[in-house]
């Protein structure tokens, strides 16, 4: 496999590094019968994700189809998933006629959902992760389907318990997470009631040079922003780790529902990743509160059996991030918002 670059100087690169297969990945192609759908393709992950597979395909040398499916309110967005050689539907998934108008494929990785501004609009959260996925489950009952979801299901934790496990009980804190819990158990519900084969990726942060916790941390200190450090503790994991993660996970799938956590091996402090970028923008930081003794935190040593550790470091992304951000690259200006507390997005 290729090695990493030092700096990462346009975005064409940066899609280049999100969608590089690794050879289990390529590996998993040669044998994965059928099609794939990708329900939802247009957000932040999505694109990367799919193109992931599409050169996956290629260098195991087999032929599939692979669909992405959205709105796709940015025509543009549109145009670049295609000319990776993905096959594009648009429509609105909380259109029950559209989306049993959707082709049965014998793959289905479920990427659709609502988090930012969902306080504001929670019947449209709950029926975009909660509603959306019951129809999916129904129509996609002989498919295997891997769905992202996330660690928000899970309560705070003591940050020296390494984070919650999958076999610790959700503890949805507000209704985005409680939608998302929903979503969860929709497919579960689908699992067990057709024999559908499932997996649920709950994730805890994907993170790359456009958006993400170590964005939102590096925009503050350059931006000479006071960096709040009462949520002192936070996970993440490269954008690219997690895709090669997501597609392993149709590997995974079963019934009932397997659960697993996807995100880095460390524990990150907030106050260490600010100093971080300060040394690296020539800033010193300003900090506001202390540290809380718990934060949102997963333990995803199952999933790193599973698929294999992460490949790019925290400390490798902190230097890209702030080479992007000292070369004006563009931001998607997305807050993770991991702050919150209160569950409260």
């Amino acid at each position: 496999m290729i090695g990493f670059p030092e700096i990462i100087e346009n975005e064409q690169q940066l899609e280049e590094l999100l969608s590089r297969p690794t050879a289990e990945v390529v590996q998993l192609f040669k044998t994965l019968e059928g099609d794939i759908i990708f329900l939802g393709i247009a957000g932040k992950i999505g694109p990367s994700l799919a193109r992931m597979a599409k050169r996956a395909c290629d260098e195991a040398g087999v032929s599939k189809r692979l669909i992405g499916v959205s709105r796709f309110s940015n025509k543009q967005e549109k145009s670049l998933i295609e000319s990776s050689g993905i096959e594009t539907i648009a429509g609105d998934l909380l259109d029950p006629e559209f989306v049993k108008s959707l082709p049965l494929v014998e793959n289905v990785i479920f990427l659709a959902g609502m988090k930012f501004g969902s306080e504001g609009n929670l019947s449209l959260t709950w029926a975009m992760n909660s509603y959306v996925p019951a129809m999916v489950a129904e129509h996609y009952k002989n498919s295997r389907i891997s769905a992202f979801s996330t660690g928000c299901v899970y309560p705070l934790v003591l940050v020296e318990s390494g984070g919650s496990i999958e076999t610790d009980k959700p503890v949805a804190i507000g209704e985005y997470a409680q939608s998302c819990l929903g979503r969860e158990r929709m497919f579960e519900h689908g699992s067990l009631k057709y024999a559908t084969p499932v997996s649920l990726i709950r994730l805890n942060y994907s993170v790359e040079m456009r958006y993400g916790v170590l964005v939102d941390i590096a925009a503050k200190v350059k931006n000479d922003q006071i960096v709040d450090l009462t949520t002192g503790y936070f996970n993440v994991i490269w954008q690219g780790d997690m895709n090669v993660a997501s597609l392993l996970s149709l590997s995974q799938c079963s019934s009932p529902a397997h659960i697993i956590n996807v995100t880095g091996p460390e524990t990150l402090s907030v106050r260490q990743v600010a100093l971080e970028f300060g040394t690296l923008f020539g800033k010193t930081p300003t900090f506001s509160g202390e540290e809380a003794p718990t934060a949102l935190l997963s333990n995803a040593a199952y999933s790193h059996d599973l698929f294999g550790k992460p490949k790019v470091s925290p400390e490798q992304i902190i230097r890209w991030i702030a080479s992007w951000i000292e070369d004006n690259n563009r931001l998607l200006n997305k807050q993770t918002h991991f702050e919150v507390r209160d569950g409260k997005y």
